[in-house]
Formats: C-alpha cells, sequence, structure tokens
C-alpha cells in the first residue's frame, strides 16, 4: 500500500466498484442531513435544473488554453445563467464583499489534469471587478501539497490564501511536534458523514485519509472558513460515469475517503453533498472543460485527453453533472469505447436529486447553449 494506494483508491472505476444491491448496502448517517433546515441558498440554488453551455473552438491555441476566450465564456455563461445585462451584477447574485469565499479547484490528477489556471484566474478577475477582494478568497482542495504541486501558490496567486485539509510541512512530514497528523488539526469532528464501513490504512497511507474507522469527518475549511464555495471541477470521466461537480465536492470535504471507494462512491458523492456545509454553502459550480479527459478519469492518462473546448456553469450541481456527463459519454461513443449511456452512471444523480440537491432529470433540465466560436 502506501502514497499509490491512496491516490489509487481516489480513481476506482465506479461502474466495478458499486456492485452491491440497494439492501446489502451499508448504512449511513444521511437522516442527520435533513434535521438541520434548508436556507435560501441551499443547493440547488438560485437557478434549479437552469445549465449554461459555452463553447469556443478559439479556447485553445497550439494546445494552449487562451486566457481571454476563456474569461469571454465563463463572464458569457454568468450573464445567461442569470439574465443580467451586467456582469457585476451576475456574480453579485452569488457572493458579496465582506464573505469569504472558496474556490474549489480539483488537482488531484495532476499538472495535465487540473483544473486550469486560466479558468480560476478568469473567475478571480471577474470576482474583483464585481467588488470582491483577494483578501476574502480561499483557494482550497483536500489535499495541500497536491495544490502546491500544480502551481495554486502564493506566488502565483499573491494576496489569496491557499489550503488544504491534507498537509506536509516544509521538511515533507505529516506529523507535528505534538505526533499528530497536520491534517487532523484540519478536520472538525462535530461534522461527519458515518457509514458503517471500517477505514483502516498503513503508516504510508494514514496521511491521506487524516482517520481510519466509520467517520468521515468534514474539513474546517467548509464547515468554519467559508462562508460561499465556487466549485470548479474538471471535465473528465470515471469509467462510464464523470467525476465533476458532486464527486469534487463530497470526495473533496471529508477524511477517510479510502473506505468508501468499493461499496458507497454513488452514495457518497450524492449525501456528502447533501450535509449543511456544503448544501448550503455551495453557490455555483463552474466547470472547466476547455481540455479534459474521456477515458482513465479521473486520474491522467494523456492518451485520452482532448479538448472540449466547453464551460458549463449552474447553481445546480445535479444538473450540471446531468449535462457533463452527456458531453463525456457522446464522445466515448464517438471513440468506440461504448454504445449507450449506462444507467448506473446516472445513479449518484438519481441519488442526489431525490436528496432535493438538484434536478436529474434531462427532459426537466433548462440548457441554454451558446457558441462563441
Amino acid at each position: 500500500m502506501g502514497a499509490a494506494t491512496a491516490t489509487a483508491a481516489s480513481v476506482v472505476n465506479p461502474e466495478n466498484a458499486d456492485r452491491e444491491t440497494q439492501q446489502d448496502k451499508p448504512d449511513t448517517n444521511i437522516a442527520d442531513a435533513a434535521k438541520i433546515a434548508r436556507g435560501p441558498n441551499s443547493m440547488p440554488g438560485l437557478y434549479p435544473g437552469r445549465v449554461v453551455m459555452v463553447k469556443n473552438s478559439r479556447s485553445v491555441r497550439d494546445n494552449l488554453i487562451v486566457e481571454q476566450e476563456v474569461y469571454d465564456m465563463i463572464a458569457r455563461s454568468m450573464l445567461e445563467l442569470t439574465g443580467e445585462k451586467k456582469l457585476k451584477k451576475a456574480w453579485r447574485k452569488f457572493v458579496k464583499p465582506g464573505e469569504r469565499i472558496g474556490l474549489k479547484v480539483n488537482p488531484v490528477a495532476g499538472k495535465s489534469l487540473s483544473t486550469s489556471h486560466e479558468v480560476v484566474r478568469a473567475v478571480i478577475a471577474q470576482l474583483e471587478e464585481s467588488g470582491i477582494k483577494r483578501s476574502q478568497l480561499t483557494i482550497w482542495d483536500r489535499r495541500e501539497f497536491e495544490l502546491t504541486d500544480v502551481g495554486f501558490t502564493q506566488e502565483n496567486y499573491p494576496g489569496i490564501r491557499i489550503t488544504g485539509t491534507e498537509q506536509m510541512d516544509k521538511e515533507g512530514l505529516y506529523y507535528g511536534k505534538d505526533g499528530k497528523l497536520y491534517g487532523e488539526h484540519m478536520i472538525d469532528r462535530d461534522w461527519y458523514y458515518w457509514a458503517d464501513v471500517e477505514g483502516e490504512y498503513d503508516e504510508y497511507t494514514m496521511p491521506y485519509m487524516v482517520n481510519g474507522g466509520k467517520y468521515s469527518y468534514f474539513t474546517k475549511i467548509v464547515t468554519q472558513e467559508l462562508d460561499r464555495i465556487i466549485n470548479i471541477p474538471i471535465l473528465k470521466n470515471a469509467g462510464m460515469t464523470v467525476t465533476l461537480a458532486l464527486k469534487n465536492l463530497a470526495f473533496g470535504s471529508v477524511s477517510n475517503t479510502g473506505r468508501l471507494h468499493a461499496k458507497l462512491w454513488n452514495e457518497t458523492c450524492a449525501q456528502v453533498c447533501a450535509f449543511a456545509p456544503l448544501r448550503d454553502k455551495v453557490v455555483l459550480n463552474i466547470v472547466d472543460g476547455i481540455k479534459g479527459c474521456f477515458n482513465g478519469g479521473p486520474g491522467a492518462n494523456p492518451q485520452f485527453f482532448c479538448d472540449y473546448h466547453t464551460i458549463i456553469t449552474g447553481s445546480d450541481p445535479v444538473a450540471v453533472d446531468r449535462i457533463g456527463f452527456d458531453v463525456v459519454i457522446a464522445r466515448r461513443i464517438a471513440e468506440g469505447l461504448q454504445k449507450a449511456p449506462t444507467p448506473q452512471g446516472l445513479e449518484f444523480m438519481l441519488q442526489a436529486e431525490k436528496l432535493s440537491l438538484g434536478v436529474a432529470d434531462r427532459e426537466k433540465i433548462e440548457l441554454r447553449e451558446v457558441i462563441l466560436g
């Protein structure tokens, strides 16, 4: 096992992993999520079932992402989503000055398949133009060292906080002088996803999980340190399904996830997002579909990389995932990897819909498509 094991656990194919019948599924504490009343910003947010997909063939030139084109795509997405004519008013629908705003990126597959800097910089620029200060912003993910590896650093993003739950010090050590993992100080034991599956890890894997047992604790980043979250996943597959908005949030926000892949991948994607720290704080999802993959995901397998030239935006993470699913599966079918969408590929979205997190029924989704070039 070891570090490689922890990484491998995050790329389990849900098509192969989640074979048990619903009657055989381990129990979870999902009923606890409903005990806290929903608020005005709760998922699916301001625009349930509405998704904007902007395409622009000029967004990649000579295999490089063109930042101005990306900026224009995101700006158009925001105007189409909100119906506003001014970009500042569109952004102010979701965030306000004084709020602590998190940008949830996905660097897990490394530099070649991470949320792109061009997309993140475009989002930051538009937030600043809307009156949001850089000091209000936090770029975050589960593993701080993975953020560093792909370039989300103070040097590249001056004035913006960069943090993760699982951390190491300058000497490359995961444990502090108190003998505890740095990650232990980042988890909130008052907020947890309990599942009747035991997490057991060796000494090499534990820094990637923070704790074992049957509890997955939410990171303090979402429970204590942020008021609003903008989710910026990348457009990629996980077997014959996708790992976009819901997966990026769920597996990126709790500890002890290695135990959840084999039996509860779909449930975790949906149920973790139903708890208040995510349900009530994630106000916007912007899928980076400029570059992505159609096979071999969510890890990085360059032979399956492609340019989608696409940005998908919505407040409803379920509807966003459903549209992203259509894009990725269409490419997989065109490449001869599968003949049709599979029901299993939609399972986590259907579960999320039952939890009132958004719209999974394609016929009920209002898709606004824009082609800029």
